[in-house]
């Protein structure tokens, strides 16, 4: 499983947002260029990130994106879930009539027991805390 470039820029972007101070609307095209990407690829990810609730956008003259919510309460899971939906990490836990051998296959068990852990990982990260340890790293790099 490899998450989406749509998923790192997201969770970067919402990073960024972070960054900035309490409510301040940020430029379209500043989160472009610190982020290195594309207009209409922000427009795309960033749309799950309002729909979701996330992110506010602003629109008109001086408009542009902010948190909708505080960093603290948002969760890696949570963007990941805006991105690209419920985190299933194989067919028969997305569905318990995709496979008929569930009730004995030895390694549904094991597909549930690192989706449960992954979501636990993802949950326990929240974006205050990733702005937190960038920072840390960036002063540990100089």
């Amino acid at each position: 499983m490899v998450i989406t470039r749509a998923t790192e820029y997201a969770i970067r972007t919402v990073v960024f947002l972070a960054q900035q101070p309490k409510d301040e609307i940020v430029l379209k095209k500043d989160i472009c260029r610190t982020q290195d990407v594309t207009p209409a690829f922000l427009t795309k990810i960033l749309q799950p990130l309002i729909k979701a609730g996330i992110v506010s956008s602003q629109r008109g003259v001086g408009g542009g994106f902010l948190l909708a919510k505080d960093p603290g309460e948002i969760t890696l899971l949570d963007i990941f879930q805006a991105e690209e939906g419920q985190l299933k990490l194989n067919y028969c836990l997305l569905d318990s009539e995709a496979c008929h051998r569930d009730s004995y296959c030895s390694v549904h068990e094991v597909w549930h027991e690192a989706q449960n852990k992954m979501i636990r990982v993802l949950t326990k990260y929240n974006i205050t805390e990733l702005v937190r340890r960038e920072k840390e790293n960036l002063k540990n790099s100089n």
